[in-house]
Formats: C-alpha cells, sequence, structure tokens
C-alpha cells in the first residue's frame, strides 16, 4: 500500500482531504437535521429539571414557565410516542 501511494502523482493527497471533508459536512448536516427532527434544539430545556418541590426557590415568573415548558414537553413526548408506535403499526 505504501508503494502504491508513493507512486501516486504529486498533489493527489488534497483529492482524499476534498472526499474527507465532504463526508464531515454531510455527517454534520445528517446530526442537525436528526436533532431539529427529534426536538433537541430546544433553549427552554433548563426548566425541566424543576418540579413542584422548587417552587419557593423560585420567583413566580420562573415557576411559571417552568410549569409552561414542562407541559408543552409531556405533550411532546406523548407526540413521539405515539408517531413511534403508529410506525411500528405500519411496520407489521
Amino acid at each position: 500500500m505504501e508503494s502504491y501511494l508513493q507512486s501516486l502523482d504529486d498533489g493527489w493527497s488534497i483529492y482524499l482531504w476534498l472526499v474527507v471533508g465532504g463526508m464531515i459536512i454531510l455527517a454534520v448536516i445528517y446530526w442537525i437535521r436528526w436533532g431539529l427532527k427529534n426536538e433537541q434544539f430546544d433553549e427552554d430545556i433548563k426548566y425541566l429539571v424543576f418540579d413542584e418541590g422548587d417552587r419557593e426557590k423560585m420567583t413566580p415568573q420562573e415557576y411559571a414557565k417552568s410549569r409552561e415548558v414542562n407541559a408543552a414537553q409531556m405533550q411532546s413526548r406523548e407526540r413521539v410516542l405515539k408517531r413511534q408506535e403508529n410506525e411500528k403499526q405500519q411496520d407489521k
């Protein structure tokens, strides 16, 4: 293999780097698309760690926001679970 690589003309490695770079870009695009499809880019995720016991530690606005985000997350979870169930039904 080494003798083959040394027998190639100068400048061949740039094509290898272009192919590898293209593959990296495609992988990044795929994972960003996956993240968007699976709701991974949620800036309000920080509110999901709070529960009813944290009410006295938060301002009323923060608490209201945490409950709103939690309710939206539960709706999203139900929607995703229903979609997964429908996909399993279709695969049968």
